[in-house]
């Protein structure tokens, strides 16, 4: 079977090629119902003709200057366009119409804003202040003259749409017809109303098989429309009511002040307003890879593009469906997410036992029907037909149809999703929303962790606490109020500090709620101007007093920020530079003494100031240094200087480790999944980090990627296997090491990133993990998880979660299996023994429910256990189905079938059964055997190999609900609803005797599982020098 599945039911879990999902959409057969099983399949023509329209939006926006030229010549020859202020916009206080101001943006039509006298005009006649904002209390008027911020969705499905679509099952509707002419046949023959017991029986348990799925069904949209909600969620940063603050980006109105910077995605159409070095990627919109500058010359912002470089403000223009993103939105979101590899092989796994159920369907009805035509023959009635005989027919068709039924595993793939629409819902609690349904799985095979430092394994809540300036190294406490500094250098040296402070940075102080202030930046940023605000330095003092005339923002492959500023009373200009310590220090040639002078710095000068800075490195302190240098004219305003600088000091930042860290990487270590640190910071501080977090060991590698990027491919291969650290990295060398990992190494690799620049190693990443407090909205949009908390034990958490989410779905598939096994091998051997099947119609369609929906509810949505983080990954390309799965399944059919057999044909002698109603009785017993070995089997397949599935049982309520449920009903459908399911009451004795009977198979499953199986063997030792744990049967 595996080798059937890896050739028609293959695919990759990320990007997936369109060949791969046509092969296995061609190979899928044996489908009851179409409507509900490939309910969450990517629509292929859908999504080429998606991909069809935003291709000729492309092409329409790549002309889009031609259409520029032509329309500014048009006006300029005095044809601008008209429009009339309606009275409700009039009204609302507003002077521009929402159409004109849309078109002012889509067309970029700058004579049009010319004619509004720009960015400033437009705010006048949209009522709102370019310093302080829209006003709170005026965004429902906003909202209703220019729209909301949100896409038009199609209407989610009602419940009673999937009632509909459970009505689909082409098996259920032929039965359903067996049922109508069973009721119109029975009244005619028997009267009313013995004629419509059976019939009517059958239509109440398909009434009560859709219904269960129908809720399950409508459930799960539920879920996965929040999810989705959520995932299309964006936080954006805007200035109202004179504050700045965050809001999502479906609260966003007209008017307001958004702020931007790197990685940010444009949240709206919009007018640029002011900013330095600002540059947007249009690719998503325009197809062009060439970044786009904006400027006052150039000012127009089309919302879904991404800010490339820089920083900047905008005024909101147009939003919603007054978007062009928006309206390609509508379409893009028409094709569906691919379907995950788990749902994909399980369609394979239901088209195989599909073909043989219904090769043992239409084996069970010729046999009936042979010996039924034998038995007539041998009484000499071979020619005289009756109603009863064509009853009886009828019945042989519609125990056939309902073999059918149960033999084709319909909800396989369907129990893929519902685990995993579980386990997002859970993850989403703990911090976690996954974007990507296959990265819930794919998680679970993970084998190594390549993880950052900052924020991730470190708390992100950054202070200074030394600081070497003036050839001395003083402590920063957390009471100090700066005085033990500012007594400790002059004046002068003071000043050049603080000037480098906050002229120096893209943190800003702001006025929040309450008038209490708050500082806007990256937790570094902060943590410095912190540092300024401490020294008692004013930020708006010292940005108002100097004029900045260029910008180059920080970047993780410069590693570096700098600013170019006029000093006030002088044309004398001034560059500020900070950023990685090696590299600061290696622009300098000069240090700044005690009186604020400016001296040569020595060779062993220099290496003393390294040995500071390795001093603070060792004790875990993030270093930094600041530095400036003095220009004079205007030559230098097109690029700044990479050398001459003056160091002004070098500033150690503490970022504490992470609460619960240390026995998050002990437990990725337990489970075999490597953990690697790739971070910017200095060796010496990942080195001290790492060894606290108890990343690297004592035959581990810590390298810089300066090093790792030098080395040939050979060389990688060597060293990558004892690579633990590496500091110093640009995002290119982590997309090689994940590379590398990936192609080389055959390893399944989960990657973290927050920047821009970490989009790439996110994307080739088997698992992309973007942080939702540090990541940039480009990073995101590459990731397939976002870590809402940033914190690495929320990553450990995915994994646990991943491995839950196969390890259930197995459950489920041997538990699925056995009772096919059993129905259908059952059937046959009665049908070719007695001539009738040992389960009616009705009996069969509630076993069907048990196996199928309510099966899948209760082990499909099992939370993990300790256990699955102590053992080895689940591996690329494993057998699904194991050799345990079929030792478990054939040892547990053996068992019922045998059973069942014996008392189908010695049933009435074991159990002393005498009268007329003693074959009634008989059936029933066999039908409340065959259930409750099915209940029992049920929590057998809670732990595929280890004896004691009891464990963690009551943390199950999921399970506990279904397996009450389930008894409850079945308690009703042998004691009360005989006269619909062919069931008489039992006595005490023989519902004790069914209880022990299917009890028993607990039993037979130890014996089982004492069995050993044949595995594939572990390397003899896994690549980080760690043993790897056992795994299979041996668990047991």
């Amino acid at each position: 079977m595996e080798k059937y599945l890896r050739k028609n039911f293959d695919v990759e879990p990320k990007r997936p090629s369109n060949e791969a999902l046509e092969r296995w959409r061609a190979a899928v057969s044996m489908v009851k119902n179409p409507r509900r099983r490939f309910r969450m399949v990517a629509d292929l023509a859908k999504r080429a003709e998606a991909e069809r329209k935003r291709r000729k939006l492309q092409v329409s926006m790549a002309n889009l200057s031609l259409c520029i030229i032509f329309v500014s010549e048009k006006r300029s020859a005095g044809k601008q366009a008209h429009y009339n202020l309606s009275k409700e916009v009039r009204d609302a206080g507003f002077g521009i119409e929402p159409d004109e101001l849309a078109s002012i943006v889509q067309s970029h039509d700058i004579k049009g804003l010319e004619h509004h006298e720009g960015v400033q005009g437009l705010a006048r006649e949209l009522s709102v202040s370019l310093v302080d904002g829209v006003a709170a209390n005026g965004i429902p008027v906003r909202q209703s003259i220019y729209g909301c911020n949100r896409c038009v969705e199609k209407p989610s499905k009602s419940f009673w749409m999937f009632v509909w679509e459970a009505l689909q099952d082409l098996t259920l509707e032929i039965l359903m017809v067996c049922a109508a002419i069973s009721i119109g046949v029975g009244i005619a023959t028997e009267g009313w109303p013995q004629g419509m017991y059976d019939g009517l029986g059958i239509m109440l348990c398909i009434f009560l098989v859709v219904m269960v799925t129908a809720i399950s069904d409508y459930k799960q949209s539920l879920q996965f429309k929040d999810l989705d909600k959520e995932k299309k969620n964006i936080v954006v940063h805007v200035t109202r009511d004179g504050c700045r603050q965050k809001v999502s980006i479906y609260d966003l109105v007209v008017g307001d002040i958004v702020h931007l910077s790197i990685g940010d995605q444009v949240p709206a159409d919009g007018i640029f307003i002011s900013g330095y070095s600002f540059s947007v990627d249009e690719s998503s919109l325009s197809g062009e890879s060439e970044p786009v500058n904006i400027n006052q010359e150039r000012p127009f912002l089309l919302s879904g593009t991404k800010v490339q470089d820089g920083s900047g403000k905008m005024l909101v223009t147009s939003v919603g469906m007054r978007t062009e993103w928006g309206r390609l939105m509508v379409t893009l979101s028409e094709g569906g997410e691919d379907e995950t590899p788990l749902q994909v092989k399980l369609n394979g796994v239901a088209t195989v036992i599909g073909k043989i159920g219904l090769a043992f369907a239409v084996l069970t009805f010729l046999v009936l029907i042979a010996r039924f035509l034998v038995e007539k023959a041998l009484h000499n009635k071979i020619t005289n037909w009756s109603a009863s005989d064509g009853m009886e027919l009828l019945n042989y068709f519609a125990i056939s149809v309902t073999i059918l039924v149960v033999a084709v595993p319909e909800g396989l793939p369907l129990a893929v999703t519902l685990s995993l629409a579980f386990a997002m819902k859970k993850l989403m609690s703990d911090k976690a929303l996954v974007r990507h349904l296959s990265a819930c799985e794919t998680m679970g095979s993970a084998s190594c962790i390549c993880t950052d430092k900052t924020g991730t394994l470190t708390t992100n809540h950054m202070v200074v606490n030394k600081i070497w300036i003036c050839q001395k190294t003083i402590e920063i406490s957390s009471g100090d109020n700066g005085d033990m500094l500012k007594n400790s250098i002059s004046e002068t040296v003071f000043n050049i500090l603080l000037q480098s402070i906050f002229k120096n940075t893209s943190a800003e102080v702001v006025k929040g709620k309450e008038a209490k202030k708050n500082i806007i930046g990256t937790p570094t940023e902060t943590a410095i101007m912190e540092f300024g605000l401490l020294l008692g330095g004013d930020f708006n003092t010292h940005r108002d007093d100097y004029k900045i005339i260029r910008v180059e923002p920080f970047n993780s492959v410069k590693k570096k920020m700098s600013v170019l500023v006029s000093l006030p009373g002088s044309g004398q200009l001034r560059a500020f530079c900070k950023g990685a310590s090696e590299i600061i220090l290696e622009m300098c040639d000069k240090t700044i003494n005690a009186d604020g002078e400016a001296i040569r710095l020595s060779e062993e000068q220099k290496k003393d100031i390294t040995d500071v800075i390795n001093c603070f490195a060792c004790k875990a302190l993030r270093t930094l240094c600041l530095a400036f240098k003095d220009m004079e004219g205007a030559s230098n305003l097109d690029s700044l200087p990479d050398d001459g600088y003056t160091l002004i000091a070098v500033i150690g930042i503490k970022d504490p480790v992470r609460p619960g860290v240390k026995e998050a990487v002990k437990t990725c270590l337990a489970a075999g999944i490597t953990v690697r640190m790739v971070t910017g910071d200095n060796i010496n501080t990942a080195k001290a980090i790492a060894e606290e977090c108890g990343i690297l060991t004592e035959d581990g590698l810590a390298i810089e990627g300066s090093d790792f990027r030098s080395k040939s491919p050979q060389e990688m291969k060597e060293l990558i296997p004892k690579l633990q650290v590496m500091a110093r990295s640009q995002p290119l060398d982590k997309h090689t090491l994940v590379t590398q990992l990936r192609n080389v190494m055959k390893e399944v690799v989960a990657v973290t990133g927050d920047g821009t620049n970490d989009a790439p190693a996110l994307h080739e990443a088997d698992i992309g993990l973007a942080m939702g407090i540090a990541g940039t909205e480009v990073a995101k949009e590459n990731a397939d998880v976002i870590i809402m908390d940033d914190n690495f034990k929320t990553i450990v958490n995915v994994a646990r979660w991943g491995r839950a989410v196969y390890i259930n779905i197995q459950k489920f598939v041997q538990f699925q299996l056995t009772v096919n096994v059993v129905a259908l091998m059952l059937n046959f051997i009665c049908a070719c023994i007695s001539g009738t099947a040992p389960l009616t119609t009705v009996q069969m369609l509630w076993v069907n429910l048990i196996m199928d929906t309510l099966g899948a509810l209760a082990l499909a949505t099992e939370p993990p256990h300790d256990a699955l983080m102590k053992r080895l990954p689940i591996g690329r390309n494993v057998n699904f189905i194991t050799r345990t799965m079929w030792r478990n399944i054939i040892g547990q059919s053996i068992y019922q079938i045998l059973v069942l057999l014996i008392l189908k044909l010695d049933g009435k002698w074991f159990l002393k059964l005498t009268g007329s109603d003693a074959d009634l009785i008989l059936d029933t017993f066999i039908f409340n055997s065959f259930v409750f070995c099915q209940v029992f089997n049920e929590i057998n397949s809670r732990d595929i190999e280890k004896i004691n599935v009891f464990r963690g049982i009551f943390d199950s309520w999921v399970f506990l609900i279904v397996m009450v449920s389930t008894v409850a009903f079945q308690i009703i459908i042998v004691e009360f609803l005989g006269t619909f399911a062919n069931t008489v009451p039992l006595s005490w004795e023989l519902w004790l005797a069914s209880v022990l009977i299917g009890a028993a198979s607990l039993i037979v499953a130890v014996i089982i599982k004492c069995i050993p199986v044949e595995t594939t063997k572990p390397p003899a030792q896994h690549h980080d020098g760690y043993e790897p744990l056992p795994s299979g049967p041996e668990l047991a």
